[in-house]
């Protein structure tokens, strides 16, 4: 061993080197994690504060080590685009606050809506009947906001029936 370690350039004890458990860093462990618990929208650099606040010397690096070992890393929840309207005058009136809804194919309305996923968000669009409250037709789920989203499901639908008015939020997407 003392020649391989020769050759190699290492001291011997380094290479019989066992590191202890520091006993502290089971106490630290316990109290993060019972932390974590009480606080369970805390991350971790709140339960460093609470931790220096206690009398531990810890900084965030080691703590979000720890939180990140033991998995108890609170998740950053991002918000979901939404549809921008057209700014300024609008030329389209809406035509449904007085009409009465009296017969299937009357009125269809459409909508994006947006699915929140595991660290992201899908839109779906839908186009609906009023009367009948039947889907007429859907977009699968998407990743991106964008026309085509709101287009494929009107195409679709338009080729089993027209409707007399079809409604939607205005959004940059119908146009």
């Amino acid at each position: 061993m003392r020649d391989i370690c020769d050759i190699l350039d290492v001291n011997r004890s380094s290479f019989y080197y066992q590191p202890r458990a520091d006993p502290s860093e089971e106490i630290l462990r316990a109290e993060i994690e019972t932390l974590a618990r009480r606080y369970p929208r805390y991350g971790y650099r709140r339960i460093t504060q609470l931790l220096v606040r206690q009398g531990y010397t810890v900084g965030t690096r080691r703590v979000a080590g720890l939180m990140k070992e033991m998995n108890l890393l609170v998740s950053i929840k991002r918000a979901a685009q939404t549809t921008r309207s057209l700014q300024g005058e609008k030329p389209w009136r809406n035509r449904l606050e007085t009409l009465e809804v009296c017969h299937p194919d009357q009125v269809w309305v459409g909508d994006i809506t947006y699915v929140r996923l595991n660290r992201r968000f899908v839109y779906v669009c839908l186009l609906m009947d009023v009367f009948t409250r039947m889907i007429r037709a859907w977009q699968p789920l998407s990743q991106h906001l964008n026309q085509s989203l709101t287009l494929k499901p009107l195409e679709e639908a338009l080729c089993h029936s027209v409707p007399e008015i079809h409604h939607s939020d205005q959004g940059v997407q119908y146009l």
